[in-house]
């Protein structure tokens, strides 16, 4: 596989190493990403951690790393602070560091989104060395079509660059969004994004799965994963759901879409621990396993 990995020219020979390893790590050696995301804590405040539906366990922070250190996945990834506060008893975990976040508290009808960088490469990388903990990428999120997306495309093109500088791997999270978007969900704007991302030199860029009515989403999604080009395109869980259902979405987004993973939160830290990690497992089987949607939901039902 290490034969097969295209290293970007703007990773410099001295990291082109680091940058493989960290690669290979990331997706297990599958070319797949499997990645657990946690940033949801800032992004919907306590919204997906307490309340009706989901387990009392996921008021707790630390779910989620008792989850990520249990089940199997590429990457973990959440801000850098809570990673540091947790990651002394986690060493285990492989980490993403998600460099910007925004709350859900300004609505789109109020302001338009915009998400800038909270820390920067130096602190990743100073964190990864006084730490000794596994930080394998970096992560942002852009907002295409809110009239500050120019800021973000900004922070978004020097954080890619000096990420591989540095020989770690880049995920980007694009979604259209603010007033002059009409519909998140359409599969030629989100194909749209997942090119954006391809032209900020990103590894991966997750996006959401397109819905547009009468038109099956594994089909329509084909453009984004075709626009993409060499960036390989990850697509956002949602909302919790049937674990059987989600886990076919997964599987044609992967086998009918072209889609290289999945990025899943609430799926998964929404169940109690036991189940979370089983859903966690069965998700990395279909992903990293190419396991069929059958073995993975008997892993998901502990047969």
């Amino acid at each position: 596989m290490a034969e097969n990995i295209i290293v970007p020219l703007d990773v410099p020979e001295e990291s082109r190493s680091k940058y493989k390893d960290n690669y290979l790590k990331i997706t297990k050696g599958s070319g797949r990403l499997m990645l657990f995301a946690g940033d949801q804590k800032a992004e919907h405040l306590n919204d997906d951690f307490f309340g009706s539906g989901i387990d009392p366990q996921d008021s707790d922070p630390e779910h989620l790393f008792r989850i990520a250190a249990a089940g199997n996945i590429g990457v973990f990834a959440a801000q850098l602070g809570l990673i540091a506060r947790y990651g002394m008893d986690y060493s285990n975990v492989p980490y993403l560091v998600k460099l910007n976040s925004k709350t859900n508290l300004v609505k789109t009808a109020q302001a338009e989104p915009c998400s800038p960088q909270w820390i920067d490469i130096a602190q990743v990388v100073d964190l990864k060395k006084s730490s000794g903990l596994e930080i394998l990428g970096v992560g942002y999120t852009i907002y295409l079509g809110s009239e500050h997306e120019g800021s973000m495309l900004r922070e978004a093109a020097q954080l890619v660059f000096r990420a591989h500088q540095e020989g770690l791997v880049t995920v980007l999270w694009i979604y259209p969004r603010g007033k002059a978007v009409k519909d998140e969900k359409d599969p030629h704007l989100i194909a749209g994004a997942a090119g954006i991302a391809a032209t900020l030199g990103s590894d991966f860029v997750k996006v959401n799965y397109p819905e547009k009515a009468g038109q099956d989403s594994a089909l329509i999604f084909r453009e984004a994963v075709l626009g993409a080009g060499r960036t390989s395109v990850v697509c956002a869980g949602g909302e919790s759901t049937d674990a059987r259902l989600f886990l076919q979405r997964l599987h044609d987004q992967i086998h009918i879409s072209g889609a290289a993973g999945n990025a899943t939160g609430r799926n998964i830290h929404q169940r109690p621990l036991a189940e979370a990690v089983r859903l966690c497992n069965a998700i990395y089987a279909i992903t990293v396993e190419n396991a069929g949607v059958d073995d993975a939901y008997r892993i998901y039902l502990g047969d």
